[in-house]
């Protein structure tokens, strides 16, 4: 996954990893394995980042050129990702079983993350964004 721009942004703010980490809630560590992606930052805390700095999530993905946009709502709700993961297959005409080989998950899991009972792992709406050229923020009900 592409996050180069959570260190490009940490810096235009002049902050350093520890500085941010502390605002974030989390320890310096966390928060540089995710700069150098070592790990994937969970959903809840790329919200907080993206709220932070009011910029997109598509934006820190390097998904979009697009800072923040006009339409922005800075809650994520497992309700609407459900609906619109949905959404999503029905227009691609998948069925659970398909979008969850795509995602090499379970089709339990993918139920759970449909029916608004589990917030949709972010390496998930990475590639549910790419594969299928949606926004991530549209996608956690951030925008429109």
């Amino acid at each position: 996954m592409i996050l180069r721009r959570l260190k490009d942004i940490r810096e235009e703010y002049d902050l350093s990893q520890n500085e941010l980490a502390n605002i974030l809630g989390i320890t310096q560590q966390n928060y540089s394995y995710w700069e150098t992606e070592e790990k994937i930052i969970p959903i809840e805390h790329l919200n907080n980042f993206c709220n932070y700095f009011k910029v997109s999530m598509d934006y820190v993905m390097d998904l979009s050129n697009i800072r923040c946009y006009k339409d922005y709502n800075e809650n994520i709700n497992k309700v609407v990702v459900g609906n619109r993961l949905k959404e999503i297959r029905d227009a691609k005409n998948l069925t659970q079983e398909k979008l969850a080989d795509l995602l090499n998950t379970s089709h339990s899991t993918l139920s759970s993350y449909e029916n608004g009972k589990t917030m949709l792992l972010t390496a998930f709406a990475y590639q549910i964004a790419t594969t299928y050229n949606i926004s991530v923020d549209w996608l956690y009900g951030k925008t429109k």
